[in-house]
């Protein structure tokens, strides 16, 4: 049963991020509320204040220019699933974005609601640590950027301070001759394993000159490998296949697999292996 609360809906970052250094934890903010609103019902958690942020102006849009794509923070999956865009820029989210949850959650749950409820099993971190992402933060005196390799802190848990408010995410586009892929494997809408691959070649396709691996779901938060990318960074394609075994273990490793319902920590790292290669082809083939 929802237990009551104030609604607060002010209209500007200002203002959100005063309500949150005033209020401190008994107040959070509410953007679709897909997962918050349930965690509440369930009584797993409780405020005494939700602050909506939905009327907060020019944070649910898409736009791409000087090599960046910025999406604001308050886009709904299902206007990700639709950009226009991403579809020209970044398939690859796109994809992504239409295999989030269901209808219902993509039509009202937005980007950065789940980045910043760091639910364990969320598809989209992932793939924004892959592609290099960095996410905008704002409070009432300052303004910051916060790469996504140090956003997640841990689950349920992001750098954001009290009373800081995401308010963009900026992703680098894809350069050209590149590909970006994101698998993952689990049960009805909540992924056990999720696997993202970014990667540059050159020697028209002969080698991998650059790669980004990120791991999530498996463990308490996504992560960046770069132990397994050094398998493969700066290899022949034909190394690479073969590195890309060795680097599948290393990333299985470092997903923190738990052993849950879902699974047990070996078979979760092992599908993070097959996975990565999966994903490395997929990629590959893009270039």
């Amino acid at each position: 049963m929802l237990r009551p609360f104030r609604l607060e809906e002010p209209e500007t970052v200002k203002d959100v991020s005063e309500l949150l250094g005033r209020f401190g934890e008994s107040a959070k903010v509410y953007a679709g509320g897909t997962e918050l609103l349930l965690a509440m019902k369930e009584g797993l958690v409780h405020y005494e204040r939700l602050i909506n942020v939905k009327n907060v102006k020019g944070l649910n849009e898409v736009a791409s220019d000087s090599g960046m794509i910025r999406i604001g923070a308050l886009c709904t999956h299902h206007q990700l699933e639709t950009s226009s865009v991403l579809q020209q820029k970044l398939a690859a989210l796109v994809q992504l974005e239409q295999n989030v949850a269901n209808v219902r959650v993509r039509q009202v749950g937005t980007l950065g609601g789940n980045l910043c409820f760091a639910e364990p099993h969320a598809d989209p971190g992932i793939l924004l640590l892959a592609l290099g992402a960095k996410m905008v933060a704002e409070k009432s005196s300052s303004k910051r950027e916060i790469p996504a390799a140090e956003f997640f802190v841990d689950a349920y848990e992001t750098a954001l301070e009290a009373d800081e408010v995401l308010t963009e995410i900026l992703v680098p586009a894809p350069a050209a001759k590149s590909g970006v892929a994101y698998l993952k494997f689990g049960y009805l809408e909540r992924p056990s394993v999720g696997v993202a691959v970014a990667l540059q070649a050159n020697g028209g396709g002969k080698s991998v000159h650059d790669i980004k691996i990120a791991v999530g779901c498996a463990g308490p938060a996504p992560t960046r490998v770069p132990e397994a990318e050094e398998q493969i960074k700066g290899t022949s394609v034909d190394e690479a296949k073969v590195n890309i075994l060795k680097a599948g273990e290393i990333a299985g490793r470092a997903a923190q697999a738990i052993s849950d319902l879902h699974g047990s920590q070996e078979y979760k790292e092992h599908i993070v292996g097959v996975l990565l290669k999966r994903a490395f082809q997929n990629a590959l083939s893009q270039c």
